[in-house]
């Protein structure tokens, strides 16, 4: 077997092949030795359940992560599978709703008997995934970002995108830079916009920064002419942002029109060029860490990432036309991380791939370099963000002063 997850010559090697899809092919050719075409004819599927908010209020998250891993799959189907098995990817609709999600995640345990969960989409599906795969002792590799979701840390539990805490640091470091010391924090009432409220109000103290005021607003129908109005009301330096759509994309527009006129920043949810297109102009200049894919081709060619992000946004953008998102960046490290672990297990018993799994090392994703363990099942720090900003409708590198 290939460990592409260890050692310099490993990531070497990974530069080399800069896509998935050949990842795939390569893994499997030596799986079946010598170069010879691995058959799956005869063999049972590897069945992998999915669930994304296809529809509902976080579509814009769960539309990009399904159109992602029904992509890789079809790669890796292609080449050949997974120790000479094709994946058989079942993909459920959480309506962004956790109830929904729950219902979802019991089907796919229960009737589908999958050998892992990739998703949910959003914080608030996620925890009641949680405690059913913690209960069923089956893998789930989450595609949304909350801490929580991970701390603690749940034996069969696992999240992709980086930790909100390091996003909450990014953020506070720069203001810090800047002498911006008083803020407002605002965020939805969701279970992404809750956790970062807590983690900015916690960490805040550390960097010299006063949060004057710290409000929630309804994620569904917020209402965000009331909500500046507040924030003005406090004469702040800055603003904080931390949410999902719809919030996300107009804050900046509310501020102007209620003639806020400080500085924006956002969460690393901010990341999908949808959400500058939805806010138009307004958006510009509003800053936010967020991982390396929005802006890969500016990367140097040395970025032990780069060669596997341009490939992703090539083949995404080519397939589907449209931009393409750290959302679903997430979706392909789930993806990512599991095929791994199956092969590093060379096995697809569930308690095997769940040992590979919290022990790979090194793995090159979207959202950064990935290094588990018994104590990390997000496998990210601080490395794995960027400090970005809009100009000119577009995403770009901020200055870090």
């Amino acid at each position: 077997m290939i460990d592409l997850a260890v050692g310099k010559e490993d990531l070497m090697r990974w530069l080399w092949i800069g896509a998935v899809g050949v990842c795939v092919l390569s893994l499997a050719l030596a799986m079946s030795g010598c170069g010879k075409k691995t058959t799956t004819e005869g063999k049972e599927p590897i069945k992998v359940g999915a669930i994304f908010a296809v529809t509902g209020g976080a579509s814009t998250l769960g539309g990009p992560e399904k159109k992602t891993v029904e992509m890789l799959v079809e790669k890796i189907n292609n080449s050949g599978g997974i120790l000479g098995r094709k994946i058989e990817l079942i993909v459920m609709d959480s309506g962004t709703e956790p109830k929904k999600a729950e219902s979802a995640a019991q089907q796919l345990i229960d009737e589908k008997k999958v050998l892992a969960i990739i998703g949910p989409s959003t914080s608030g599906d996620t925890v009641p995934v949680k405690a059913l795969c913690e209960k069923n002792k089956t893998i789930l590799i989450s595609c949304a970002a909350a801490e929580a979701i991970v701390n603690p840390v749940g034996k069969y539990v696992f999240k992709t995108p980086q930790n909100d805490s390091d996003a909450g640091r990014w953020i506070l470091q720069t203001l810090q830079k800047r002498k911006l010391v008083k803020v407002g924090v605002i965020a939805g009432n969701d279970g992404f916009g809750t956790e970062g409220r807590k983690q900015l109000a916690k960490l805040a103290p550390d960097y010299g920064i006063t949060i004057a005021i710290s409000e929630a607003y309804d994620s569904k129908t917020p209402d965000l002419p009331n909500v500046v109005a507040k924030l003005k009301g406090q004469d702040v330096q800055a603003v904080i942002n931390w949410s999902v759509v719809p919030a996300q994309a107009l804050v900046a527009g509310a501020m102007k029109q209620g003639g806020l006129n400080v500085p924006l920043y956002q969460s690393h949810g901010f990341g999908n060029p949808a959400y500058v297109k939805l806010g138009g102009a307004a958006t510009e200049g509003t800053i936010f860490p967020a991982g390396r894919l929005l802006v890969a081709e500016g990367l140097d060619d040395a970025n032990l990432q780069k060669a596997l992000l341009v490939q992703y946004k090539k083949d995404y953008e080519s397939r589907y036309g449209e931009d393409v998102s750290t959302f679903g960046g997430h979706a392909y490290d789930a993806v990512l991380l599991l095929t791994q672990a199956i092969e590093k297990a060379g096995s697809t018993d569930s308690e095997k791939v769940r040992d590979a799994l919290e022990n790979l090392k090194g793995v090159v994703g979207t959202a950064g370099v990935f290094n588990m363990s018994p104590t990390d099942h997000c496998g990210l720090n601080m490395d794995a963000f960027v400090l970005q900003t809009v100009k000119d409708g577009k995403f770009a590198l901020c200055k870090q002063d």
